[in-house]
């Protein structure tokens, strides 16, 4: 069998076509491409979100200290406190990954946003903007308090201003 004819063959099973020697085009099948375009905007609008929560929690403030009348303040760009961060933790625990975070990894922005992301993908992997950000914060069951309703009018205002 020629050796070009066997390449082709095997590189059109991979949703490449073989045009000539100088030019080799890609095509991928319409659900592979619909996948890749459902993803980069579930990645864009899940950014939104995480960029909103940000402006409502701290006006993007790396440095912020919130709810200093309690005994442990929120800290950060999301406002994390130290039981988001066990809770973090106990979820990388329950996937067997390795890594943790700390409580001084609150005041970082990009571990903040992947503290949030983890506990976002665990549980809330389905759900509604509204739902996340009710829950984050309000708790497990924020979605339901009637004192998160503002919250989510805020994440919403801070929404369209990102759009």
């Amino acid at each position: 069998m020629n050796k070009t004819l066997l390449i082709t063959g095997f590189i059109s099973l991979l949703g490449v076509s073989y045009v000539t020697e100088e030019k080799t085009e890609l095509c991928l099948p319409d659900e592979i491409e619909e996948i890749q375009i459902k993803t980069i905007d579930k990645e864009i609008h899940s950014n939104r979100l995480i960029e909103a929560l940000i402006q409502v929690e701290s006006n993007g403030k790396e440095d912020c200290i919130g709810d200093k009348h309690l005994i442990i303040p929120s800290v950060g760009v999301l406002q994390i406190r130290p039981i988001m961060v066990r809770e973090v933790n106990r979820i990388l625990k329950r996937l067997g990954e390795d890594k943790r975070y700390k409580n001084k990894d609150r005041y970082s922005r990009e571990k903040s946003v992947e503290m949030f992301t983890i506990w976002r993908d665990y549980h809330h992997q389905n759900d509604s903007d509204e739902v996340i950000a009710r829950c984050w914060n309000g708790g497990p069951k924020g979605y339901k308090r009637k004192a998160t309703l503002y919250y989510w009018e805020k994440v919403q205002k801070a929404l369209k201003k990102i759009a």
